[in-house]
């Protein structure tokens, strides 16, 4: 109102007060029902009977006979009873009956698996050809799995030559000379057991030639 001064809006009239039922909604006309689909048939009266004395010329006794006589015979259901009081379970779905091993492609490897295991191996042989590659390049070389063997047991042999120097330190360190061997001893056995996992954890071993 500052700038603008007071806002020039219609005043609303007294006559257009809200009336009573002003805001509701009107429904729309009335139209007259009708009726596509048929009627359908009258319940019948009380005083109406049913026509008797109908009889069919079928021998039924015979029919079912000659049915039983010319139908397959039945299997019986295999079932097991598991109880003495003679509980009956179902054979099939109760893991008895040997019904997969009877299949034609049991034990045989999926397609798919086969796929993966023939790109995951040349995946590797690629891999292995790249660093075949870089280490003639880099001057180093891959241990044999008998080498790697021997180096392992070598550690190990290595490891219970330190713990049991460890086993042998006397209980009361009291000296700084005990202490320093101590600790010597516990960072010896650390490293061995890091190259220990290093040396298992990884199958292929790649060490640098010394010329």
């Amino acid at each position: 109102m500052k700038t603008m001064g007071p806002a020039k809006l219609e005043v609303p009239s007294p006559k257009d007060f809200l009336k009573k039922h002003s805001k509701e909604k009107t429904l729309p006309p009335k139209k007259k029902f009708e009726r596509n689909e048929p009627r359908k048939p009258p319940v019948p009266l009380r005083t109406d009977h049913p026509v008797m004395g109908i009889q069919s010329e079928k021998n039924f006794i015979n029919t079912n006979a000659a049915d039983v006589i010319m139908g397959v015979a039945k299997k019986p259901k295999p079932i097991y009873v598991d109880k003495r009081t003679g509980d009956k379970h179902d054979l099939e779905t109760s893991g008895l009956v040997p019904k997969y091993i009877n299949k034609k492609g049991y034990g045989v490897t999926p397609e798919y698996i086969r796929k993966r295991n023939e790109e995951v191996k040349k995946a590797q042989e690629e891999y292995d050809d790249y660093i075949q590659e870089n280490l003639r390049e880099a001057a180093m070389k891959r241990l044999s799995d008998e080498e790697r063997e021997a180096v392992l047991q070598g550690l190990k042999k290595n490891w219970e030559e330190v713990h049991k120097e460890f086993q042998s330190l006397s209980v009361f360190i009291d000296s700084i000379p005990k202490k320093i061997r101590k600790q010597k001893l516990e960072e010896e056995m650390k490293q061995l057991e890091h190259d220990i996992g290093v040396l298992e954890k990884h199958k292929i071993i790649y060490i640098a030639n010394k010329q």
